[in-house]
């Protein structure tokens, strides 16, 4: 058993920052359209469509006690057809995925671990066994925070054979890219490992996310690599400076494991147009600073986490667009090696890495004011003389022969340095 290794970070849009648990199809559409004419020409090609595409009673800021989520006759959910019209007679997410994989881009979806409680309810059979799901159910394993799913016994006659009936599904709708939750906190081992068996026995590979990862430890790193392709590090990120920050430290724990075996996963961009549906705030564009934004992707990128933009892409500001498209930024998450914090001095982080043999520092300020920062041009890798430039700017960086130079950074800003 084991996840396909994925060679570089993944690179796409997630409806969960814009539209929370209500997005409908013409809306995935829309974004796979954009991201395939503005972005996929620099690697993005991922849409996924979040939580809850079973609800027909989906609304904003919330989740639906005993929610009339559409099944099969097996307890497995289907898209509600009148969020997802593509889906009626019985196909499912298949006429969706088609489109969009004749865009040129892979199809996600988002899934809660277990299965639903209603299928436990109605006694429903499980596919391919004589069991059922109140069979497998385990009393009392819920989801801390959404009431849909029961946890499932997969020592139980019946309980890996569910797992087998989703993952078989998803591979019949050509679903590229699961994104499964409830499953790191607490960490579910057995679940985890039996959605990767189903996946390596469906006829498709599908790369598997879990989240969330508040609690997340290294300890749990070996069992995470041989059964995900990436894996959430944090809670939830949104757009607040401290959310930002937070990672900062996370990011140093985990980067130096990065690598096709896995990608430790820092959450969303919530970048652009979000809150329109979604889960938290109002309709809005995000209300991080430039300089914030800025320091975000940077910090991401430095870090090689995976990039999964959650605001609306053609309802978002172009400068967001442009940040998106950056080849600084895009060339340290997708190429970068040897990504890591060099030192931490009060607010000051210096992390440092190499793209196609050349040189990248970045220079970090997490405190509230600018600071004019001594920067050891060893400290970051950098020889003595070797002409460098601030990336962001594409303006040289004032240096003498000198071996330390001294570098303005904004309060929550970034210096991007590059030879």
């Amino acid at each position: 058993m084991g996840q396909i290794g994925v060679a570089r970070p993944p690179l796409g849009w997630n409806s969960w920052d814009c539209y929370g648990t209500t997005v409908r199809e013409d809306e995935v559409l829309a974004n796979a359209r954009f991201l395939a004419d503005n972005l996929a020409g620099v690697g993005w090609n991922t849409v996924v469509v979040d939580i809850d595409w079973a609800d027909p009673t989906a609304k904003p800021h919330g989740y639906n006690l005993d929610a009339p989520l559409v099944m099969d006759g097996w307890g497995r959910l289907i898209p509600d057809p009148g969020r997802f019209p593509s889906a009626l007679g019985g196909v499912g997410f298949r006429g969706l995925a088609d489109v969009i994989h004749d865009l040129g881009l892979r199809f996600g979806i988002h899934i809660m671990r277990g299965v639903p409680r209603r299928a436990v309810a109605q006694n429903l059979p499980i596919l391919g066994t004589s069991v059922t799901a109140a069979g497998i159910a385990r009393p009392g394993d819920y989801c801390a925070w959404n009431p849909d799913m029961v946890g499932v016994d997969v020592s139980a006659a019946g309980g890996q054979a569910y797992y087998d009936s989703i993952a078989r599904l998803y591979a019949e709708w050509g679903v590229d890219f699961i994104k499964a939750d409830d499953m790191l906190s607490p960490y579910h081992a057995d679940e985890i490992e039996a959605l990767a068996r189903a996946i390596d026995r469906s006829s498709r590979p599908m790369e598997l996310s879990l989240s969330p990862g508040t609690g997340l430890s290294l300890a749990h790193l070996d069992h995470l690599r041989a059964n995900a392709t990436m894996w959430r590090i944090c809670d939830d990120v949104w757009d607040r400076w401290d959310d930002v920050a937070s990672n900062a430290a996370r990011f140093a724990r985990w980067t130096p494991h990065v690598g096709p075996e896995g990608w430790p996963d820092g959450d969303m961009l919530p970048l652009g147009h979000i809150g329109i549906r979604g889960e938290r705030g109002a309709d809005r564009m995000d209300r991080l600073t430039p300089t914030e934004r800025r320091t975000m992707v940077t910090l991401w990128a430095m870090a090689r986490s995976p990039f999964m933009v959650g605001g609306d892409l053609p309802s978002s500001d172009p400068t967001t667009i442009a940040l998106l498209r950056q080849p600084a930024i895009l060339g340290l998450q997708q190429f970068g090696v040897g990504n890591r914090e060099l030192l931490r001095d009060d607010t000051i982080v210096l992390w440092g890495a190499e793209v196609d043999g050349r040189r990248r520092a970045a220079l970090f300020n997490l405190g509230p004011e600018p600071v004019d920062y001594r920067l050891d041009l060893s400290d970051a890798g950098f020889r003595r003389g070797e002409p460098i430039i601030d990336l962001w700017t594409n303006r040289p960086l004032v240096a003498s022969e000198s071996a330390s130079t001294i570098c303005t950074v904004d309060s929550h800003g970034v210096r991007l340095l590059g030879t």
